[in-house]
């Protein structure tokens, strides 16, 4: 059994189809490992998530965190940050709520994705709880006010390049969620 054929044509197309049965698996296999190297490296401004140590040390330096918040084109609620931006201690703890309504006449499950800017402080920024992390179902004129729990490592005054970071801004984008959630039916799935 031969590996390729004898005709040059047919090798080329053999090649060729090689070629793009790999590229699709690039395509499909790229998303995942770009949102692990992400999360591991903290690059792109994705925050860590980490376990809060209770001896690190808390410094008299200060950041000003601002909280946004916006939603997919089209998802029927309302979301919004409770209080627009807080100043912790690095190295403290802080505790911040965001709000969301569902303004439509059906359940909706929806999952929020987020970000930190400027991007080198996102390696600093930690959380410990989140409503990101799980999605969230919110019933036909429910409003909920989900927390985040997060700090900012200490860590980040021994960096050089973060000397001028006084202000952060924790960002999160809400989405409607692809699956169906305690019988939530989702837009995409729902009669027009």
């Amino acid at each position: 059994m031969k590996l390729w054929p004898d005709n040059p044509n047919n090798r080329i197309l053999t090649i060729c189809g090689l070629v793009a049965v790999s590229m699709v698996g690039a395509a499909y296999a790229s998303v995942p490992l770009y949102n692990l190297f992400c999360r591991v490296t903290g690059y792109g401004g994705t925050t860590q998530i980490a376990q809060y140590n209770d001896e690190a040390s808390i410094l008299a330096r200060t950041v000003e965190v601002r909280f946004d918040a916006s939603r997919e084109a089209g998802l029927p609620w309302t979301f919004e940050p409770v209080e627009r931006s807080m100043t912790v201690r690095l190295g403290e703890t802080a505790l911040a709520f965001y709000r969301a309504t569902n303004n439509s006449d059906r359940p909706i499950t929806g999952t929020a994705t987020y970000n930190v800017t400027p991007y080198k402080a996102a390696p600093y920024f930690s959380k410990l709880e989140c409503f990101c992390f799980t999605e969230q179902t919110l019933q036909p004129g429910e409003s909920i006010e989900m927390p985040v729990l997060f700090f900012v490592d200490s860590l980040m005054d021994e960096e050089s390049r973060a000397d001028d970071v006084a202000t952060i801004t924790l960002s999160y984008t809400f989405f409607e969620a692809e699956t169906d959630v305690a019988g939530a039916t989702t837009g995409r799935d729902a009669a027009p």
